[in-house]
């Protein structure tokens, strides 16, 4: 599974430090991550807006298999991830928010605080958090007895997902273009995307925009 890392502004000085833990628990299972950064402070600056633009267009476009992000309470990037098609994005806080959205939801992306509580011990949180996720294959269902029902409310969800939402490059030619620039138009964008992209329409529509 190819991992794609995205910080927002607020808190881009924290991207090291969950890149390094992320890195250390994802490729344990075999995973790669992709750091898309913020990179830090003085790096062009995300809103947890363009998070979920980012989130959007690599998800769609299979450029990455699942999105780590966040901003201060998580509640903000949450909220703009799922507001694209084919995201399932949920709040995790703790370890067991992260096994059950794994087991249950079976969703391609988290949204962390990286603000709000993440005091003492916060690096320990995070691998525990990670570690919980990926531990185990996505869909198999808590309680296991649950599975069979768990399962089928997932495929329902994807289904009314697939009406409710437009295609991603649909909505990708509604957005505000300076929105949409200032979210692709960096270094770190244009070489992981280029080179993990698999929707063709996706790709040439961003290579036109980047020209």
């Amino acid at each position: 599974m190819r991992i794609a890392l995205i910080n927002e502004n607020s808190q881009a000085a924290k991207n090291e430090l969950i890149c390094n833990v992320l890195t250390k628990v994802a490729t344990k299972y075999g995973h790669t991550v992709d750091n898309y950064g913020m990179f830090n402070a003085e790096d062009k600056p995300l809103t947890y807006v363009q998070n979920g633009i980012l989130a959007g267009i690599l998800l769609n476009s299979g450029a990455a298999d699942f999105v780590i992000t966040g901003c201060g309470t998580g509640e903000g990037a949450m909220l703009a991830l799922n507001s694209f098609p084919k995201v399932i994005c949920g709040l995790v806080i703790e370890p067991s928010d992260a096994y059950l959205f794994g087991q249950i939801n079976d969703g391609n992306a988290i949204s962390m605080p990286f603000a709000k509580g993440f005091g003492w011990g916060a690096e320990l949180n995070l691998e525990n958090c990670f570690e919980q996720l990926f531990k185990a294959p996505f869909g198999g269902g808590y309680p296991k007895e649950r599975v069979v029902p768990e399962q089928r409310n997932k495929k329902i969800l994807d289904k009314v997902k697939e009406v409710s939402y437009r295609p991603m490059i649909e909505v990708l030619k509604g957005l505000d273009k300076d929105l949409l620039m200032e979210a692709i138009d960096r270094p770190s964008f244009k070489k992981l995307f280029f080179e993990n992209a698999k929707d063709q329409e996706l790709v040439a529509y961003i290579a036109e925009l980047l020209k």
